[in-house]
């Protein structure tokens, strides 16, 4: 994939997390490849840049979410992410977020293609002087104190039905995926 850039990246929720939904990342990268779609991974958590430039948003999500399935027996969300989208969603990051790692936890959740931004932003509980978080372009940006991060209320989106159109991301990963996007 080294000759062609990256036009979409699949966020796969909930693989390889304390032995849970086993997928090795070299495998399906193969099954990708195999199926036409160069592919690439970062870390063993489900980021996944793919050369598909035929492919949407949601055709991306189908297709891996398929892949999942038939060759690991996994089935998760899946959210795919246009190379642009990604970009903004770093360009557009509210002033200073992710900038104080030692001070925030900060993370962006990317929401499937068509999901209403503010429905989905109203769904994140903010605890008073531990959380703040502002809604973006298909994503939703949430930072918590580090020092009060057990008090936070990012863990109640989970118990949302919105949690089945998003995954979560941290800002280093982000940063990262975009970087990557860009090498």
């Amino acid at each position: 994939m080294a000759d062609t850039l990256a036009t979409h990246v699949a966020l796969i929720r909930g693989i390889n997390v304390g032995g849970k939904n086993p997928v090795a990342m070299a495998r399906l990268r193969e099954t990708l490849e195999s199926r036409g779609v160069p592919a690439r991974t970062y870390i063993q958590s489900g980021n996944v840049l793919l050369t598909a430039p035929e492919l949407d948003e949601a055709a991306v999500e189908a297709l891996v979410e398929e892949v999942l399935r038939e060759e690991f027996a996994v089935q998760t969300v899946v959210v795919g992410v246009a190379a642009a989208r990604l970009r903004a969603a770093m360009d557009d990051a509210p002033a200073g977020f992710g900038t104080e790692p030692d001070l925030y936890h900060s993370d962006v959740a990317f929401l499937r293609a068509g999901v209403d931004v503010d429905e989905a932003f109203a769904a994140f509980e903010m605890r008073e002087g531990v959380d703040a978080g502002w809604a973006g372009k298909g994503v939703v940006y949430f930072r918590r104190l580090s020092a009060q991060r057990t008090r936070s209320r990012l863990n109640k989106v989970m118990s949302t039905p919105f949690y089945q159109v998003m995954t979560i991301r941290n800002w280093n990963t982000t940063t990262t995926l975009v970087a990557m996007l860009d090498g």
